[in-house]
């Protein structure tokens, strides 16, 4: 750590972020109306240490979740909604059909379809309300309104019961988007009540489920601070995390609030020591419109995040309690080695990093912007375990994640402090850096694990030779590039260039199906998705084969070109 950066870090302290957290931990921050108050105290505070502050207010298309009841066999079970199902403030009723399911053991496997498919899943369904294990996301909803289900109840691990949102659609809705909003009602219950309805859906019950939904269109504010760099203003990196929250949320996310307030406020303090800009945002819509804050800022700045910005950087369930590790971690392959060697200065921890998920307002991969994090710190996988803890999808690996149960008691002092320094730092050298510290070479090593993995996997029935040697090819042409760069024949400015151009080929290429500048849906997105159907023939019923490989032709094309076009943008660096 350089003598810079030892001085911002230093200028870290607690005052603030523990401030808001307080506050935040008095109100909920679910309603539009709420959110904005959320959106004018951190405004407040930050114009109080002298931070400039643009307030945007975009209006965001919002499923506002009420309350929510199943009825069966003359009982009445609590439930809660998520974001999205459908208004069913009369009742939906129908006959309950359990369909057998396993929670996730990994964040990985949170948004994943609740079973496979099977010949005869869709004749046990169709017209029916189901009952599955898992909590009531995309995976679990979307695949059983495509099989003719007429509501879901989705069964929580624990005690208590969590909130969520179902659609697959990903921000505010276009016209294309609209036929994927949920059709159906659906609900998420506790253990206890899912173990009593499995029992009346083996005795061929019917149940009643009731929603009431709130669904329109709602003004939100959000804030931007931009700090300007000396050398290279235009150029930023994208520091970021959503202030809607369940109930009062303290660890998912006004941690996270209070840390982007922080780092604010030192960096706006110390701005004459940074080269590149920073720019900070708070997103509403997160929680109740599937990422539509972040999704609105990524269109309507899609062109000048498209031409300036060098990172995208997510900040969701920092400073949590007994979050000692940084395992877990979402970071592309070209930001692991970066993101580590902070980890380890900061928190003397090693870092496990793990292939971004389609969530956690990782908007702007239809961009291609490089992007590192998502959560935060968390627990170690024992301490989970001596607790009973189940897997969850923030706070720091605390079960209270989505409920009425993240209190102010979630949030740790001392690992806040830590996680604040963490994410100054790794924007903070990001800013600074001299080279751009990602590394695409890291990147094309992945493409060659992806690519024999398909092939491995599809044997004689598709050939990906010709993909593995453009691969090859590019990465011969990034050894050329850094050997340059370490010469100093390629200088700063024009590897700079290059390192974030390739972002704009190359993240789209491994993480999106859509063209650019349109949002994927939210499910998950394999490796290189154009070739992912290559892992697919052992599931497929042979006389489908032929398909299969005229999407794999089509596929290759898109990847070798998006190659070539790489590997041309490196040469041409010199």
């Amino acid at each position: 750590m350089n003598e810079i950066e030892s001085a911002v870090l230093g200028a870290v302290k607690l005052d603030e972020p523990w401030a808001l957290i307080e506050s935040f931990a008095t109100y909920k921050r679910e309603h539009p109306t709420d959110v904005n108050r959320g959106m004018d105290e951190v405004a407040a505070r930050l114009k109080k240490h002298g931070v400039n502050v643009t307030m945007h207010e975009p209006s965001l298309y919002l499923s506002l979740p009420g309350l929510a009841r199943v009825e069966a066999g003359g009982k009445t079970f609590r439930a809660k909604p998520p974001a999205y199902a459908k208004d069913a403030k009369a009742g939906v009723k129908g006959e309950l059909v359990y369909i057998s399911s396993h929670q996730p053991k990994a964040i990985s496997t949170m948004f994943e379809k609740a079973v496979e498919d099977t010949d005869n899943l869709a004749a046990r369904v169709r017209g029916k309300i189901v009952l599955s294990e898992g909590f009531a996301n995309p995976g679990l909803v979307s695949q059983f309104t495509e099989l003719g289900a007429i509501g879901v109840i989705a069964i929580n691990p624990g005690v208590d019961i969590h909130w969520g949102i179902c659609t697959t659609v990903w921000g505010t809705p276009d016209l294309d988007d609209l036929p994927r909003k949920p059709s159906i009602p659906a609900v998420a219950v506790n253990r206890e009540s899912g173990d009593a309805l499995i029992e009346l859906a083996k005795a061929g019950a019917e149940v009643t489920v009731f929603t009431d939904m709130e669904e329109g269109w709602f003004t939100s504010k959000l804030p931007e601070v931009f700090i300007e760099g000396t050398d290279e203003p235009e150029k930023y990196i994208l520091l970021h995390g959503h202030l809607d929250s369940w109930d009062v949320g303290v660890g998912d996310n006004a941690t996270g609030d209070a840390t982007l307030l922080e780092i604010a406020r030192v960096l706006w303090a110390n701005r004459d020591k940074l080269k590149r800009s920073v720019r900070i945002c708070w997103w509403p819509g997160h929680s109740t419109g599937r990422y539509a804050g972040s999704t609105w800022f990524s269109d309507n700045f899609a062109l000048d995040l498209d031409e300036n910005c060098v990172a995208s950087v997510n900040c969701d369930s920092p400073g949590c309690r007994w979050a000692t590790e940084f395992i877990n971690l979402c970071m592309m392959s070209e930001t692991e080695a970066f993101l580590s060697d902070v980890i380890e200065e900061v928190a003397g921890k090693k870092a496990e990093g793990e292939r971004p998920h389609r969530a956690g307002d990782y908007s702007f991969n239809n961009i291609g912007l490089s992007s590192y994090l998502m959560l935060s710190s968390t627990m170690a996988d024992r301490d989970r375990e001596e607790k009973g803890y189940y897997t969850v999808g923030g706070c720091g690996g605390n079960i209270a994640w989505h409920t009425e149960n993240d209190t102010l008691e979630i949030a740790d002092k001392d690992i806040l402090l830590r996680d604040i320094k963490v994410y100054l730092l790794a924007v903070l050298r990001n800013a600074n850096a001299k080279i751009l510290p990602f590394d695409w070479r890291a990147t094309a090593r992945e493409f060659l694990d992806t690519v024999d993995t398909y092939q491995k996997k599809a044997g004689d029935r598709f050939d990906l030779s010709s993909t593995r040697k453009a691969v090859e090819s590019f990465t011969e042409a990034l050894a050329a590039f850094h050997a340059g760069i370490d010469s100093g024949k390629v200088e700063a400015r024009k590897a700079n260039h290059v390192i974030q151009r390739l972002a704009r080929i190359l993240v789209p290429l491994n993480y999106t199906r859509e063209q650019r500048f349109r949002h994927d849906p939210a499910l998950p997105i394999p490796e290189l998705p154009a070739l992912s159907t290559a892992a697919d023939f052992d599931k497929l019923d042979p006389a489908k084969h032929g398909f299969a490989r005229t999407q794999l032709v089509r596929g290759q094309n898109r990847v070798i070109a998006a190659l070539r076009q790489a590997e041309e943008l490196v040469r041409s660096a010199g």
